[in-house]
């Protein structure tokens, strides 16, 4: 088994998309005809916003994504060479800030912000394999 996606539910997947473009560089591969549904390019795991309504569509119950509540018990984890520049752009670009880049005892930097939906965004730094 392999992770192939995590798609995140949303109120509105055009803006969501657009939001990631912006703040964070990423491609859109493409949004669904209906906006119910879209793919960011983001490496070998797809990046997936499906809308709210989607959820329901399925069967699915799920808790909104909120900006002006507590985050979401997960997290969406960017890697950038430059953590710091990264950082300040998203910020630049309307994510909210939530932790400035800090180095960690094992050498990685991380950084934390939260996107429209108040989803909690890490970036952090590629962590070097130990020899």
């Amino acid at each position: 088994m392999r992770l192939g996606y995590i798609i995140i539910y949303v109120s509105n997947v055009p803006n969501t998309v657009a939001f990631y473009e912006t703040a964070f560089a990423l491609t859109c591969r493409f949004i669904h005809e209906s906006s119910l549904y879209a793919e960011m390019e983001t490496g070998s795991t797809t990046l997936a916003f499906a809308g709210n309504e989607a959820a329901e569509m399925i069967g699915l119950k799920v808790l909104p994504n909120d900006p002006k509540a507590i985050a979401a018990g997960w997290e969406v984890c960017l890697i950038a060479n430059n953590v710091a520049a990264a950082y300040e752009y998203a910020v630049a670009k309307g994510c909210n800030p939530v932790a400035p880049p800090t180095e960690k005892p094992w050498g990685q930097t991380v950084s934390y912000l939260r996107d429209l939906n108040g989803c909690l965004v890490e970036i952090a730094s590629p962590i070097a394999p130990k020899d």
